[in-house]
C-alpha cells in the first residue's frame, strides 16, 4: 500500500474511533502528507524504516523546525505506523529502531502583563460604548439603520469573546464551537468541550462578566442565522479562529501594545494571575481542563521567575548590603 493511499485511510479509521478535533484531524494530514512528500510520493508502507524516519528528523533540523513541533510530527507518524501495525500491513514498528534527540524542550507559557491585559478589556469596553451611541441621521434611512445594528452587535461579540477567554481560561478553539446552548444563563456557567473530548464547566464569578456574557447571548437570540454557533461572524456564520485572532490583534493595536498577541495568551494570562494570587494548582488544572498536572506546573515556574524578579527588586537586604 502506498503512502498516498495509506494516509487518508488512517485518518478515515483512526478518527472513527477517537474523539479528536477537526483541528487535530488537519494537523495530522498536514504532518504526514510532509513526512510523504520527504518520502517520496510513490513510497509504500514496506519502505519505512527507522533509517528514513531519522533521515526526516535531521532533515526537520536542518530546516530550523523548533524541538517542540519536531516531536510532535514523530508523534503523529508513531501513531500512523502503530495504527498499521495493528491492522497487519506493517511486520513491524519502524520505531522500534529510532533514536532521535530533539534537544530541550523548555516553552514556558507566555502571558500578558496585568497593565497589558486590562488594556485590551478597556478597549473592547470603549468599542463597545461608541457602537452604542447612534450615528448621526442613523434614523433617517433604514438601510443605515441596520449597518448600525450590526455595528453593535459587533462591538458586543468583540467585547464577549475578550471577556470571556480571560474570565474562564479556554482556548480559542473551544471558544470557537461553542453553541448558544452552551450558556446556562441562570447558573452563568458555559459547558466547554475541551481536548480529547474532555468536557467541563466554565463558572463566570464576576458579576460584570456575567452581564456581558448575558447582554450578548440576549442580543445574539435575536440575529436570523442557522448557525448554532454563539459567536457569529458578518455572514451570520460561526466565528473562526483566526477571525478571534483577528480581534484581539485589533484591540492589541488600538491599545498601544507593541509585541504579537494572541488568543491563547490570555489563557496563560489568567492561570499564572490565578496561582500568583495563591490559587491550589490542582484547582488550576481542573479551570484549565489538563489531563496531567505536568501541564499546569508549567505555569509554577512564570509564577517562579515572578517572584524572584520581585523579591530582587523589593528584598531588604540588597539594600542592607549596599549600606554595609
Amino acid at each position: 500500500m502506498q503512502l498516498t493511499q495509506a494516509i487518508p485511510e488512517f485518518l478515515n479509521g483512526y478518527f472513527s474511533t477517537h474523539e479528536r478535533s477537526k483541528k487535530t484531524r488537519t494537523a495530522y494530514l498536514s504532518d504526514l502528507e510532509q513526512f510523504a512528500k520527504y518520502a517520496g510520493q510513490d513510497s509504500g508502507l514496506s519502505t519505512l524504516s527507522g533509517v528514513l524516519i531519522e533521515d526526516w528528523a535531521g532533515h526537520l533540523r536542518r530546516d530550523g523546525y523548533a524541538p517542540a513541533s519536531m516531536r510532535r510530527k514523530m508523534v503523529v507518524l508513531k501513531v500512523f505506523c502503530s495504527y498499521w501495525l495493528r491492522r497487519g500491513k506493517l511486520a513491524e514498528s519502524p520505531f522500534w529502531r529510532v533514536h532521535v534527540s530533539f534537544g530541550r524542550i523548555e516553552q514556558l507559557p507566555r502571558a500578558l502583563t496585568e497593565v497589558e491585559m486590562k488594556g485590551l478589556l478597556v478597549q473592547a469596553g470603549r468599542e463597545h460604548q461608541a457602537a452604542d451611541v447612534p450615528r448621526k441621521g442613523a434614523t433617517l434611512a433604514g438601510r443605515r439603520k441596520s449597518t448600525d445594528s450590526s455595528r453593535r452587535y459587533r462591538a458586543l461579540r468583540n467585547l464577549a469573546l475578550v471577556d470571556l477567554l480571560f474570565a474562564t481560561g479556554v482556548r480559542v478553539g473551544e471558544a470557537s464551537t461553542l453553541n448558544v446552548e452552551d450558556f446556562t444563563t441562570v447558573e452563568s456557567v458555559f459547558r466547554i468541550r475541551g481536548k480529547g473530548g474532555r468536557d467541563r464547566l466554565a463558572y463566570l464569578v464576576d458579576e460584570e462578566t456575567v452581564l456581558i456574557q448575558r447582554k450578548h447571548c440576549e442580543e445574539r437570540s435575536q440575529l436570523v442565522t442557522k448557525s448554532p454557533a454563539l459567536f457569529l461572524n458578518s455572514s451570520g456564520e460561526r466565528l473562526s479562529t483566526q477571525g478571534m485572532a483577528n480581534i484581539i490583534a485589533k484591540f492589541r493595536r488600538e491599545a498601544g501594545i507593541e509585541r504579537h498577541i494572541t488568543p491563547h495568551m490570555l489563557r496563560h494570562t489568567v492561570a499564572t494571575l490565578l496561582l500568583r494570587h495563591g490559587m491550589d494548582i490542582r484547582v488550576v488544572q481542573e479551570f484549565l481542563g489538563h489531563a496531567s498536572i505536568a501541564t499546569t506546573q508549567r505555569y509554577t515556574h512564570v509564577v517562579k521567575e515572578h517572584l524572584i524578579g520581585e523579591l530582587r527588586k523589593h528584598h531588604p537586604s540588597m539594600g542592607l548590603r549596599a549600606r554595609a
